[in-house]
C-alpha cells in the first residue's frame, strides 16, 4: 500500500523529480536535492541519462525482442516519454503495468499514464519488496498475461535498498514468477568511477532519510544471475547501445545498466 503522504520528509521519487527538473515535489524534496547537488553537481546529470537508457532499452525490447508486456516497478513521477509511450510507438497493442507506493506518484500516474486505444496501462500500489503483492495484484492480472513473456524494469530503484534487505533475492523472486522468455532491465548507481563525489552524495541522501547504497560492477552484475545478458552486458549506461556519440563521462553519470532474458 502507498506510504502515508509526508510532505515534510523527502521521498526518493520526488527528489528524482527535482533532479529531472519536474514540479511535482515539495520543499523537503527540493532541499534534499539541493544539498546533494552541492556535493556532487553530476547528481542532476545521472537521472537524465537514466531516462535515456530506459528509452533505448524499451525500444530494443519492443522492437528487436518483440516484447509486448512491461512491468515498471518504482515508476516515479511521470516524465515523458514514459514506458508505454515508447513501447506503444512501436506496437500500439503493448500493455504496461506501473507499480509504486508513493501516493503522489500513483495520483499522477493514474491521471497521466494513459494507454493508446489498442493497448492498456494499469497501476499497482505496492512496494518493490512486496513481490507477491505486485505479481498477484488484480490490476496486474487483468492487464498482463503471466503465461507470456514480461519485461521487468527496475530503473534506479535497487540502490534504495541496503544489503540487509537482500535486493538480489527480491529480483530473483520477481523473475521466478515470470515465464521463460521474460526480461530484466536494470540500472543502479555506482561509485566505481568517482568514489569520493558519489560517496558524498550518498551520505547526504542518507542524512535526509533516503537509503542510498552504492554498488560496484560485480554486485550489480549479481542481479542478472541465471539470466542471459544481451550485448554489451552490464556496462555504464552511456555505453549500452548508444544512439549518438556521447560527450559525458562514466564518472558523471555513475550508473551501471544491463538487459537480460530469462532462459
Amino acid at each position: 500500500m502507498a506510504e502515508p503522504l509526508d510532505t515534510g520528509r523527502p521521498h526518493p521519487a520526488r527528489v528524482y523529480d527535482v533532479l529531472l527538473g519536474g514540479k511535482d515535489n515539495f520543499a523537503a524534496d527540493r532541499a534534499a536535492a539541493a544539498e546533494g547537488l552541492k556535493v556532487n553537481p553530476n547528481a542532476a546529470t545521472a537521472p537524465l541519462q537514466n531516462r535515456a537508457f530506459l528509452q533505448r532499452a524499451v525500444r530494443f525490447l519492443a522492437g528487436e525482442a518483440g516484447v509486448r508486456q512491461f512491468l515498471d516497478i518504482g515508476t516515479g513521477l511521470p516524465t515523458s516519454p514514459n514506458v508505454h509511450e515508447v513501447a506503444q510507438a512501436i506496437d500500439p497493442t503493448a500493455r504496461i503495468v506501473y507499480a509504486d507506493n508513493d501516493p503522489i506518484v500513483l495520483t499522477h500516474a493514474r491521471a497521466l499514464l494513459t494507454s493508446s486505444p489498442e493497448g492498456r496501462t494499469a497501476y499497482v500500489d505496492a512496494s518493490l519488496q512486496d513481490v507477491d503483492g505486485i505479481l498477484k495484484a488484480p490490476e496486474l492480472r487483468e492487464t498482463l498475461d503471466l503465461d507470456e513473456p514480461v519485461a521487468v524494469l527496475l530503473l534506479a530503484i535497487l540502490h534504495f535498498l541496503d544489503d540487509d534487505a537482500d535486493p538480489w533475492s527480491i529480483v530473483d523472486r520477481l523473475m521466478a514468477g515470470l515465464p521463460s522468455g521474460s526480461w530484466l532491465v536494470l540500472s543502479h548507481i555506482t561509485d566505481d568511477h568517482d568514489p569520493e563525489s558519489w560517496a558524498r552524495f550518498a551520505a547526504i541522501m542518507r542524512r535526509q532519510g533516503i537509503t542510498t547504497r552504492l554498488r560496484g560492477h560485480d554486485d550489480v552484475a549479481r542481479f542478472f544471475t541465471g539470466l542471459e545478458l544481451v550485448e554489451p552486458g552490464v556496462v555504464p549506461i552511456l555505453r549500452w547501445r548508444p544512439d549518438h556519440e556521447e560527450t559525458l563521462t562514466d564518472a558523471q553519470v555513475a550508473l551501471y545498466g544491463g538487459v537480460a532474458s530469462k532462459p
